[in-house]
């Protein structure tokens, strides 16, 4: 009888390392000894499910890259507040917050884009003829808010809340400008400013039946969820959602809340890949993807409350 080849006695030997796993790797020709030991150490791998979780886990990883990848020196999330009458909303948020004008320029629809800088954040400005105003709800961390509070009502602000101790340690109150949008003016008491992980302004959106826009924040903008806390009913009251450098905070719309209907920006790094998820988890469509004079890419979904999310990237070879 013909003695087996080295490919036999290697298939022969790795079938009895997998049927029989408490046995020694079987002898073989010192050819083939090197492949048993790898073989033996490889049969010890992960199971299938254990494989088939990683899978699931980078895949999402991998998924959320879609569109919380910043390009440099660009915010990821960035409000944008749409207003009938700019200047007056301008002037009040210099007196109230100190925020500065950074740029100002021709809007799209022909009116004017301005973007603004209140400490470490970017948020940005605008009006169009006859564009109604979106008016969202914005949280904002500064080191004094009892004199910011009455700096805001000094500059035409109506009073939401007075300012008050909040049990999760924000010294809190919230204004009302005269352009339909709400202040949540916050000092953050364990830091005497804000806390890690948020900037200054926070956009923050209320919905009735918050549990379907905090859906659509992960599943169709790839956000993903830092906190929830929900009342004994099982409302949301307070969500935050991550996006690489920024977060979008989520709440029930009730009572004296009301439902918003913001507008903003969200840097991507594939404009295209972003507006199909965004589709695919129920977004309505505002804008196609589509190369702008300005050097960026964009497209633009609406979420079923109204929000309106638009997706940018700059062109390639154009910085951003």
């Amino acid at each position: 009888m013909a003695e087996p080849t080295l490919i036999e006695q290697l298939d022969r030997a790795v079938e009895t390392l997998l049927t029989r796993r408490d046995s020694p790797p079987p002898a073989a020709d010192p050819e083939v000894t090197a492949l048993l030991r790898l073989a033996a150490d490889l049969r010890d791998l992960p199971r299938e499910e254990f494989k088939q979780q990683l899978k699931s886990d980078l895949e999402r990883k991998a998924a959320m890259t879609t569109t919380t990848a910043t390009h440099e020196g660009v915010q990821t999330v960035t409000p944008y507040l749409v207003v009938e009458r700019l200047e007056e909303f301008l002037a009040f948020l210099g007196q109230a917050f100190g925020a500065e004008e950074t740029l100002r320029a021709p809007g799209s629809a022909g009116g004017t884009h301005v973007e603004l800088r209140l400490d470490d954040s970017t948020f940005m400005a605008g009006s169009a003829p006859g564009a109604p105003g979106s008016p969202i709800a914005m949280h904002l961390y500064v080191p004094d808010a009892d004199a910011v509070y009455r700096r805001a009502l000094a500059a035409g602000a109506t009073p939401f809340y007075e300012p008050m101790d909040q049990p999760y340690g924000d010294r809190e109150a919230g204004v009302r400008d005269g352009h339909g949008n709400t202040w949540y003016i916050a000092t953050h008491k364990a830091t005497g400013h804000r806390p890690r992980g948020l900037r200054a302004v926070t956009p923050t959106l209320h919905a009735r039946g918050a549990d379907s826009l905090l859906d659509f924040l992960k599943r169709g903008l790839g956000g993903e969820e830092e906190v929830c806390e929900r009342s004994p009913e099982g409302a949301v009251r307070h969500a935050s959602v991550r996006f690489a450098d920024s977060v979008v905070e989520v709440g029930e719309a009730r009572g004296p809340i009301e439902p918003t209907a913001g507008m903003l920006l969200l840097a991507v790094p594939d404009v295209d890949a972003a507006y199909e998820r965004a589709l695919a988890a129920g977004g309505i469509s505002l804008e196609a993807p589509a190369d702008q004079r300005y050097g960026a890419r964009r497209a633009g979904v609406k979420d079923s409350h109204g929000n309106s999310w638009y997706f940018s990237a700059p062109l390639k070879g154009v910085r951003p």
